[in-house]
């Protein structure tokens, strides 16, 4: 007699649309990551800041302030995490110990893998016992501690590499790195997945970061100065202070309103590496942009930064280059019609 296995596969399926559990790459890939993005900048970012303003200051209490902030990377990663995944409160509280022993071992993306085993676990087992205040806290934390041991180092030994290889290829060539690099981390960018995570989990600093940082500032920029005529000032402070992400919408609808400020980050790239030699101290910050100055706050941050020359730098690739050269671009695909008025129309 044959098992029916179509009745298994229903109970699991209705078990796991019960817990709120869809396995998704829109779940993993894009929302978790994206809020994992959010834990960084409420922790090692702001750390950095602070790290930043004590340096230029030499005030203590800003030492401090960095100290704690930085500490805090790893459960702040997590809490994020678990956050978009609509975990029960438990769960999230539980993730705390897991993010910190996650992060420790396996940098952000071993963090991302391991709270996301950690909190579908929980979520599997929350209120499903009489001792749930026992239960779910122990599995949360048993899965994620467990995943973190078993992938955690070799994905941090991978990323580690691969970000220094990304670095040393950056040192080496930068002319063509500078392309490179700024044009594939502009991109990841505007796409609705987290650049500043990957930036970070790559360890992403140095000459590279600095690539990085100017092919971000060229889609925010020059996509809000692009599209001034329509979306006027708040398009400026929403996309220019925001995310260039807003205009993926509009992406769909005519992918070739990407092409001024993907060109422009090719532009602004190697002149970052090698005219300026522009470099991010902060992995996380590389792939922020202008997004509420982050960008350049970590370039500030660089050990080497402080010359006229490294201002001067700062200052074109970051703002001025993108925002004269993107619309000039974009004319003469305005002209034969790729780009038409509207296409860049925000709802804001």
């Amino acid at each position: 007699m044959k098992k029916d296995n179509r009745g298994k596969g229903s109970a699991i399926k209705s078990f796991l649309d019960r817990k709120g559990i869809h396995i998704t790459f829109n779940a993993y890939g894009i929302k978790a990551m994206s809020s994992m993005a959010f834990g960084l900048f409420a922790s090692l970012l702001v750390g950095t800041i602070f790290k930043t303003l004590a340096d230029k200051t030499g005030v203590e209490f800003f030492y401090t302030l960095s100290s704690y902030a930085k500490a805090a990377t790893g459960p702040a990663m997590a809490v994020a995490i678990g956050f978009a995944l609509n975990v029960p409160s438990l769960v999230l509280f539980s993730l705390c110990a897991v993010g910190y022993g996650a992060n420790e071992l396996g940098g952000p993306l071993g963090t991302l893998f391991a709270v996301i085993f950690a909190a579908e676990f929980g979520k599997a087992v929350s209120k499903e016992t009489k001792v749930d205040i026992l239960v779910t806290p122990a599995v949360t934390i048993a899965v994620g501690t467990a995943v973190s041991l078993l992938i955690g180092p070799g994905v941090q030994y991978l990323m580690d590499r691969f970000g220094d290889l990304i670095m040393t290829a950056t040192e080496l060539r930068p002319f063509f790195m500078g392309i490179v690099v700024s044009v594939v981390v502009g991109i990841l960018l505007t796409l609705p997945i987290s650049s500043a995570a990957i930036c970070a989990a790559l360890g992403l600093v140095g000459l590279a970061g600095g690539a990085a940082t100017a092919g971000c500032c060229a889609q925010m920029v020059g996509f809000a100065v692009m599209s001034f005529k329509e979306n006027r000032w708040g398009g400026i402070v929403a996309q220019g202070l925001g995310t260039s992400m807003l205009q993926m919408g509009n992406i769909m609808k005519n992918i070739r309103i990407w092409l001024p400020p993907t060109i422009v980050s090719a532009i602004t790239g190697p002149i970052a590496t090698c005219v300026f030699r522009m470099e991010n101290g902060e992995a996380v910050a590389s792939g922020m942009g202008t997004c509420g100055l982050v960008g350049p706050i970590g370039v500030i941050a660089a050990e080497n930064f402080g010359g006229a020359m490294d201002w001067i730098g700062l200052v074109l690739v970051c703002v001025v280059l993108p925002a004269i050269l993107t619309p000039l671009v974009a004319w003469p695909f305005r002209k034969v019609g790729w780009i038409k008025e509207g296409d860049l129309k925000l709802d804001l």
